[in-house]
């Protein structure tokens, strides 16, 4: 017997309604929520010791569709009404689209490249998958450069290659969006009033973008495509179903993707750059394209324009674009560079011997020698090579490398494979900004009366009393810059032709962009109370720019303070290694977001080492784990690391510790030092704790000159008489608390 079909009714049509406006917003909120946690995870990983896997960005896009489909798939099977339906089918589209592509965030942010191609495969696979249509675009240029604007004004793009497969990346995303956004959605609202296609269309095709959008751009630059992208699908709503087509969705969608893609950098788009930096120019130039969509979709709401009228405000817009572009904005391509490790480094065995200013003399200049003629001899075969190429570079001897000024994975590859190269790093360089960088300052306190309470806490006022002020001795500090007309640090500054450096803005005079460098020297050696070496000398160079580095700007410096030269002189010819630095004090690092690996600036320390030059370095901020001390060249053999602690002796949560690391800790809690403009205020830091065992170093060497290029003797007196060990990472146990007058005793 036949069995015959039963007629279920159908369910309510207000169920479909609740259900597809819950999954909107379900789908929004925990997109929006999840792609924020995964961004702060990871710039957790980079500001800690913390090691994130690989797969975790393809375990959260697994996880998220997993999260998303179920009420995504309620959606279409209560709904009643076509455009309910064929909504939930686009969402179901979109989610798996967001899962594939959120898991070539695998790929390493410095890989930006290899990123961008990932991200194009992928999306134009989705596309092929899914099945794009076709139609004609109006108004499509108008909106587009709108939504590019922001980006051409606040942005700036890397280089060629990465640009060019940004653009493509892009249009891949585009044409995936116009498959999942096809006919079938568009064709329920064929008799809608263009007010409910924008009220009720436009907020379905948005949450559809939102999808798209959190799996477009690495971790940083994702938030800014899923900032802009949902409002352009009431944009397209607006257009109507006979417009918002293939290429109509595929071109907006690509210009609104295109700029956060091309004129953001990943490894920018972070907490290391606070204040007014590039993360917030991003951040700005989204809101505003978002703000630009949303009156867009309002004009076309609102105004019925011509074919003609748009192809004349697309002209309009095509020359003020290009007019911004060149003018306000930043012209041209700022990409990464190389920087090439040759296989051979200078043999520095057999130096003068002995101590004291001469002795220190003649070891810094014959280190200085070697170095030099090893470099030239080493590299000239690269040279000739880079020279064949038409590859602009630059050379380095205190390593032997060379910085190359172009990037991409070929290049790195060819130089990779040489004999005479051992590896290839990549060299981070800051894009422009459309203003100067404002960097956060801490808020403004009093001049000191007198000593401060971390003087007094290392005994720096008993060491004056018996003579030793680190009269004579020369500190050398590279950091962001120092304010050279500050009160307590003018008088202490050597002079001179060969004391300043600044390779990155090329300023003449010691001047500070930030507050970090003048606030660290102050400790080191400021008056009026701040400094542990009042009556020491100091130069300085700028080897941060907005506080980030890379590997051959932070050569730049050291081989600046090894051998001092004028401005505008070659390093290698011009170099002055009897105007060495003595001590070098240094509150930063060059961690793998900046191109190091754990050996890239160890030849540089040893040679200092060597030369008799000592060197204090912070132990870094990314504590209490054990095993943070990570970044060099806080963890080198030739390196005093100094840790971090409060006004009671304690190690402070943030100072990086491992087994046998730092080697000593000094005040770092709310220190008081200065600051450019003249002013004073407190930081915390392992980089405010370092200066003061630089400070130390320079009484010690003061109050007996025999000490000065004696590294190994000098650091045995510091560690000696420094207090009980602090207990941190059991069962070793870190260096104790600089003692500055118990080393003066000791010093004899």
């Amino acid at each position: 017997m036949a069995v015959l079909p039963v007629d279920r009714p159908a369910p309510p049509r207000w169920l479909g309604v609740v259900a597809a406006l819950v999954a909107g917003f379900w789908i929004v909120l925990g997109t929006v929520v999840a792609q924020t946690l995964g961004y702060l995870v990871d710039q957790l990983g980079l500001l800690t010791s913390l090691s994130l896997p690989v797969w975790r960005w393809p375990l959260a896009g697994a996880v998220g569709f997993l999260l998303i489909c179920v009420p995504v798939l309620l959606t279409a099977v209560l709904a009643v009404a076509p455009g309910l339906r064929a909504a939930g089918r686009a969402w179901f589209a979109a989610a798996a689209a967001l899962a594939v592509l959120t898991a070539a965030r695998a790929v390493p942010a410095a890989q930006h490249e290899v990123y961008l191609a990932v991200l194009a495969l992928l999306a134009l696979a989705g596309a092929a998958v899914i099945g794009p249509s076709l139609g004609r675009p109006p108004l499509v240029v108008v909106g587009g450069l709108l939504l590019l604007l922001p980006w051409l004004w606040l942005g700036a793009l890397g280089g060629v290659l990465e640009t060019a497969l940004a653009v493509v990346a892009a249009l891949a995303v585009g044409l995936l969006a116009a498959a999942v956004l096809g006919p079938a959605f568009w064709a329920p609202m064929a008799e809608w009033s263009r007010a409910r296609r924008i009220w009720v269309g436009g907020p379905r095709a948005g949450v559809a973008l939102a999808l798209l959008g959190a799996g477009v751009g690495h971790s940083g630059p994702h938030l800014l495509v899923l900032l802009a992208l949902p409002m352009v699908g009431f944009v397209l709503a607006a257009l109507g179903p006979a417009e918002a087509r293939g290429p109509a969705v595929a071109g907006l969608v690509a210009l609104a993707v295109v700029g956060p893609l091309a004129f953001t950098d990943p490894e920018e788009v972070t907490l290391l750059l606070v204040g007014r930096d590039a993360p917030f120019f991003a951040a700005v130039a989204a809101a505003s394209s978002f703000l630009a969509a949303a009156a867009l979709a309002l004009g076309i709401g609102l105004v019925r324009v011509r074919r003609g009228v748009a192809l004349g405000l697309a002209g309009v817009l095509a020359l003020g674009s290009a007019a911004v572009y060149a003018g306000p904005g930043q012209p041209g391509f700022a990409g990464d560079r190389l920087f090439v490790v040759l296989a051979s480094q200078a043999d520095l065995s057999g130096l003068p011997a002995g101590t004291g200013q001469a002795a220190l003399t003649a070891r810094t200049t014959e280190v200085y020698r070697r170095l030099v003629a090893h470099a030239e001899e080493s590299q000239a075969d690269l040279r000739r090579a880079l020279d064949r190429w038409h590859l602009d570079y630059t050379p380095y001897y205190l390593v032997n490398g060379i910085e190359v000024d172009g990037g991409g994975p070929a290049l790195r590859a060819l130089l990779a494979r040489r004999s005479d190269v051992d590896r290839v790093l990549l060299s981070q360089v800051l894009r422009p900004l459309p203003m100067t960088a404002v960097a956060a300052r801490p808020a403004g306190v009093a001049a000191p009366a007198g000593p401060q309470w971390n003087l007094t806490q290392i005994g720096a006022p008993a060491a004056w009393a018996t003579g030793a002020t680190g009269r004579g001795i020369v500190v050398g500090a590279s950091d962001s810059g120092v304010d050279g007309a500050h009160p307590a640090l003018a008088p202490g500054f050597r002079g001179g032709d060969d004391s300043w450096y600044d390779p990155w803005r090329h300023t003449a005079t010691p001047t500070d962009a930030g507050v970090h460098g003048t606030h660290t020297l102050g400790t080191a050696v400021g008056r009026g109370g701040i400094g542990v070496a009042p009556d020491a000398q100091w130069m300085g160079c700028v080897n941060l720019a907005r506080n980030m580095g890379n590997p051959a700007h932070y050569l730049d410096c050291l081989q600046f303070m090894l051998a001092p030269f004028p401005p505008g002189g070659d390093p290698f010819t011009a170099g002055r290694p009897a105007r060495a630095a003595q001590v070098l004090t240094n509150s930063w690092a060059c961690p793998k977001v900046e191109g190091c690996d754990g050996r890239a600036l160890e030849p540089a320390f040893d040679a200092f080492a060597a030369a008799g030059v000592f060197v204090v370095a912070s132990a870094g901020n990314t504590g209490p784990a054990c095993g943070s001390v990570d970044d060099p060249p806080a963890f080198y053999d030739d390196v005093l690391s100094v840790g971090s602690v409060d006004s009671a002796g304690a190690l402070h949560e943030t100072s990086s510790r491992g087994r046998d690391k730092p080697d000593v800790v000094a005040p770092g809690v709310q220190v008081v030092s200065a600051l450019p403009g003249g002013e004073y205020g407190r930081l915390t830091g392992t980089s405010m704790a370092a200066p003061h065992v630089a400070g130390v170093v320079a009484l010690l060497w003061s109050a007996n000159p025999a000490l000065v290029g004696d590294v190994a003797r000098t650091r045995e007196l510091l560690l000696s008489s420094a207090g009980p060990p602090v207990d941190a990472c059991p069962p070793a146990r870190l260096g104790g608390l600089v003692d500055a007058a118990a080393a003066v005793r000791s010093a004899g």
